[in-house]
């Protein structure tokens, strides 16, 4: 994959494959029909009879003479596609192992088993060419075959798995877990049966060795031996809550749950007869609310905190002197509109992404442009070549964080532990190249707020193949690569790829989800890393050793075989002081999340959250060992099991056998691949490379080729991509729904809480964007409860999800319904108070005995909730007000979108949150923008104002004795108005001198002194008249 080969643009459907250079004609790409060389991309050349160059006679792999002879002397003496060896041709010198031409025996290469090993080293390579091109374009199909494993061939065994069968199967293997190929050192090779003899002594030895029982060197002696026991400790910790802070909590959590059944018993057998239905509609949101709690309390039954240790994965993985062995990440950035996601937001996360304290060329970067804009390619560009100087520096100085616009906005010492005495000198420089960047970039977005009429056209005269956003074809440009990607000090740089999918109309897109699906398979043909880092593109590296801080969870071998993805808390920038909306959302990423990781895991939050790619495959996770259950005779019934007859032994232990095969072996011997992957053989291939890599056989021109096949509109026709594979379309917020579907099959997830927050993005503080954002994650969480996949009733078969990990994603479902229950008990106290009746019957002592118990035990677990999770009460307090704001306006609106949608099919467009700011510090916190989904907080608030002022009124004209009723309802009345005090504050706006505050009481006791002025009229002088109470009205 070379950088800056230019744009390759095309349509697979329509055999369309053009690559655009800068300044130069547009130029198709290279035909790739068997005249060239798939090796290095030349001619393949004549021979000296004028006749093509033909390398294999066995399948016609086109290879050049040069690549042929060099393959002869250097490399494994195989064809690449069907690992047949060369034979010599006229006009090839003689290597080892050619047959003699004079018919001598050659005795000494008859049984030679590197060439065995050499087959196993690419047995993946040889799917590349198979014939799975139902679709495809004729030079495709000419020289392949179908490989073993897709035509239904068993596979030999795989290291650390075992036959499923036991022994072989007619003299041959049974099947297995896994097809790729074995490692020549791993049992079940063919090296290790051929050389078994020798082999396993030599490794006795050497275990025998680093236990300490064979003679060798005390550890004490070693002085590396210290290095080595800390390398074989576990890379992460769980730790959990002290029992002092869990187990007050949890007894306070049964409480409340014994007091909530009491309470509501007294409800249901108290009515009021006077107001019935005040009452049965009061109990029936008590009833609603308490399954609610119940939802969103007991998955926090066992919240963790984790340790990670990166020292130890170093010691481990990057070892001195040896390859590094840490995994290879792809990283992906989505994109949509460049107008509401500023380019220079996604410049900054891209440089962070490629600046991480990770191997260079294990970082893949991967932007989408959904947009196919023309301004995210060009800022893309720029953002390339500001790379190779803010790369180095970073990694020179080791500065957090690597986003230059936050590090050189930070009002911190920044020379802090910097000793270096360039230092001061070079961040001056950088700081002023960074300023130049941005007038460029600045400079661009102001070129593309003017579309010209015959749409934007390249530097070299080609016109831009995204002129029309939804008509276009895929689009891929390599700007950083193995080849030309390096910085101003010669090191080389992660490579940073541009995608566009295609898009045509008539076909379905499915919004974010389906671009991130189309990343997932272009990064599985151009570089298939087994891990990807996903993040929007307003989420910048934050902590430069995240990714290792992921490694330590998903490369652990104890813990990381069943871990499908780790997740990140989300943390933002930008907020004001008191984060009026809640937009931190602390208590549900630091109390919510820790709960859920002490069960199944977190669930996936759309951003920050390291996959591994074998999980978005739709692959179960490997299956451990069953400990054997106790099997009794069947006289005791209270012991073991019955014994059972042979009959039933002889069909359980064929059952067995049918059902412990692997979850891959089922896939290739059974399931037709094009189905569930799409037609494509080197992307298939990839998905069976567990450890990722790409064949070095395929050159870069097929690998693009391939890349822009794999995006093209109608790839994942009659495939499984969006039901079970990848990102899971169905909902607009596809996060929830992916995780569910990966907790569903049996894996695990991780979160991960480093010191330094991992990644941190922006959050739209406006009301109005904050209330629009909710909605969405509201309308989503609606379409997923009426959608086939709701938790209630999705995921029972095999018992793979635990039942609190179920309620978790089930409160995730119901929260927004919670909006109609929790409108009505805001509307009550102001009817109260207007028609002077109430929702309970008189209190008596004992009664009122159980509202104190209950307010106590509220109380009680949110103190006992925020000491063992550190959250502080302004933040929960906070998320408690705005969860009535959202819940009687935003969450409103989703349920009766979401009725619409499922009942009349009236469907709603996503709207991208903005991501632009002020320039004014918290200057978008006032701003006000007038949307629908202000009017039932508004009509809510001033029916209780006018409630509060009506009561008072009326207690004052009635006497003495209506006040005591009248505090009940006041009390709920101000419980309404105090949750609604910061939607107070955004609807009016910034009050530059005279406070909120003021203006609410000012009005509140200016309406109660006006009728209390009313009602003494102390200018007016009373007339005395005749006693109505004796006699009558009319005496």
């Amino acid at each position: 994959m070379e950088a800056s080969a230019g744009l390759v643009a095309g349509s697979h459907n329509r055999n369309e494959l053009v690559v655009i250079h800068n300044h130069e004609e547009p130029k198709p790409l290279k035909n790739l029909d068997g005249q060239v060389c798939e090796i290095c991309g030349d001619q393949i050349g004549l021979t000296v009879e004028g006749d093509l160059f033909v390398a294999c006679n066995e399948c016609g792999f086109p290879a050049c003479r040069p690549c042929y002879e060099y393959e002869r002397r250097e490399g494994s003496q195989n064809c690449p596609q069907c690992k047949t060896r060369y034979k010599r041709l006229r006009g090839s010198p003689r290597v080892e192992g050619d047959e003699d031409e004079e018919d001598i025996d050659d005795i000494e290469d008859e049984f030679n088993i590197d060439d065995g090993q050499d087959k196993q080293k690419h047995s993946a390579e040889s799917m590349l060419y198979g014939k799975m091109s139902y679709g495809r374009g004729p030079e495709d199909d000419e020289n392949g075959r179908f490989p073993p494993v897709i035509a239904g061939g068993h596979s030999r065994h795989v290291s650390g798995e075992f036959p499923v069968g036991g022994g072989y199967v007619n003299g041959e293997h049974g099947l297995h877990k896994r097809v790729h190929p074995y490692a020549s050192s791993e049992a079940g090779s063919e090296r290790w049966d051929d050389k078994k003899e020798g082999g396993w002594r030599e490794r006795m030895d050497d275990w025998k060795l680093q236990q300490g029982n064979l003679g060798g060197p005390e550890p004490d002696d070693d002085p590396e031996m210290g290095l080595i026991d800390e390398a074989r400790q576990p890379l992460s910790r769980k730790v959990p809550i002290a029992s002092s802070k869990i187990n007050p909590y949890r007894m306070v959590i049964v409480a409340r749950l014994v007091i909530l059944a009491v309470f509501l018993r007294y409800r249901l057998l108290n009515p009021v007869h006077d107001a019935l239905g005040l009452w049965l509609t009061s109990v029936i949101c008590e009833i609603w609310f308490a399954v609610s709690w119940i939802l969103d309390q007991f998955p926090k039954w066992f919240p963790i905190d984790r340790e990670t240790y990166l020292d130890r994965l170093s010691l481990r993985y990057e070892r001195e002197g040896e390859p590094n062995m840490l995994a290879p990440v792809d990283v992906f950035v989505s994109t949509v509109d460049p107008m509401k996601e500023p380019p220079l937001v996604t410049s900054n996360t891209v440089l962070s992404i490629l600046a991480m304290d990770y191997p260079v060329e294990k970082i893949s970067c991967y932007v989408s442009d959904d947009g196919a804009s023309m301004l995210t390619f060009d800022s893309l560009a720029e953002t390339a070549e500001f790379a190779r100087k803010w790369v180095p520096f970073c990694k020179k100085f080791s500065i957090e964080p690597r986003a230059p616009e936050m590090y050189f906005t930070l009002k911190i010492d920044y020379l802090k532990d910097k000793v270096q005495p360039t230092f001061v000198k070079e961040r001056r420089a950088m700081k002023r190249e960074y300023e130049e960047f941005k007038v460029r970039i600045n400079a661009l977005v102001a070129k593309a707020s003017k579309a010209p009429i015959e749409g934007w056209i390249m530097p070299d005269g080609t016109p831009w193949p995204g002129n029309n956003t939804k008509d276009h074809p895929g689009m891929i440009q390599v700007f950083l690569g193995s080849n030309g990607g390096f910085d101003v000090e010669g090191n080389e740089l992660p490579r940073l790829v541009y995608v566009s999918r295609e898009k045509r109309p008539g076909f379905q897109h499915h919004k974010k989800a389906g671009a991130m699906n189309a990343l997932v398979r272009v990064a599985g043909v151009l570089t298939n890393a087994p891990f990807m880092l996903n993040l929007d593109c307003d989420h910048y590296v934050n902590n430069s050793k995240a990714v290792r801080e992921a490694m330590c969870f998903l490369m652990d071998p104890q813990i990381g075989k069943k871990v499908c993805y780790v997740q990140f808390p989300q943390r933002f920038d930008g907020i004001d002081r008191h984060d009026r909306y809640a937009n931190r959302n602390t208590v549900f990423f630091d109390i919510n999340m820790k709960g859920l990781d002490g069960i199944q895991g977190p669930v996936y939050v759309g951003t920050g959250c390291v996959f591994k790619r074998q999980a978005l495959y739709g692959y179960e996770p490997p299956k451990g060992p069953k400990r054997p259950k106790m099997i009794s005779c069947g006289c005791c019934p209270c012991f073991g099991r019955r014994r059972k007859s042979k009959h039933e032994s002889n069909g359980d232990i064929a059952s067995l056998g049918a059902g412990a095969e692997g979850d891959k072996e089922h896939l290739m011997s059974e399931m037709n691949f094009e189905k569930k992957f799409g037609q494509s053989s080197i992307f298939v291939t990839s998905t069976l490379m567990e450890d990722g890599g790409v064949p070095p056989s395929s050159s870069p021109a097929v690998l693009l080729k391939e890349a822009i096949h794999v995006i093209s509109c109608g790839y994942e026709d009659k495939t499984e991509w969006g039901t079970e594979l990848g990102w899971i379309y169905g909902s607009i917020t596809e996060d929830i729904l992916t995780g569910f579907k990966m907790h569903c099959r049996g894996w695990r997830s991780i979160y991960c809480m480093p010191k330094r927050a991992a990644f941190k993005g922006s959050a739209p503080i406006n009301l109005s964007d904050r209330l629009n954002q909710v909605l969405r994650w509201a309308l989503g969480s609606v379409e997923i409860f009426f959608s086939r996949h709701s938790p209630l009733w999705y995921g029972y078969k095999g018992g793979k999800l635990k039942w609190l990990e179920r309620f978790a994603y089930a409160n995730t479902t119901i929260y927004p319904f919670t909006s109609i229950p929790l409108l009505a008990y805001c509307i009550l106290p102001a009817i109260c108070l207007l028609t002077d009746k109430f929702i309970m019957p008189p209190i008596s002592t004992f009664a009122s005995l159980f509202f104190i118990a209950l307010f106590g035990s509220i109380i009680a677990t949110g103190i006992l909730e925020l000491r063992w999770s550190g959250v502080s009460i302004e933040e929960w307090w906070r998320n408690e007000q705005f969860w009535v704001i959202g819940g009687i306006s935003a969450h409103l609106f989703a349920v009766v979108q979401g009725l619409l949608k499922i009942l009349a099919g009236i469907d709603t467009n996503f709207t991208v949150t903005s991501k632009a700011t002020d320039d004014d510090d918290f200057g978008e916190l006032y701003a006000f923008k007038w949307t629908t989904l202000l009017i039932p907080p508004t009509t809510v608030l001033i029916i209780n104002i006018v409630g509060v002022v009506a009561g008072i009124s009326d207690a004052i004209n009635n006497g003495y004795q209506s006040w005591g009723p009248l505090f009940g309802k006041l009390f709920f009345s101000f419980w309404v108005i105090v949750h609604l005090y910061p939607f107070l504050k955004g609807l009016m706006g910034r009050q530059n001198r005279t406070p909120t505050i003021v203006v609410i009481w000012s009005i509140l006791l200016a309406s109660i002194f006006s009728l209390l002025w009313v009602r003494i009229d102390p200018f007016v002088m009373k007339t005395k008249g005749p006693d109505t109470s004796m006699c009558g009205i009319n005496c």
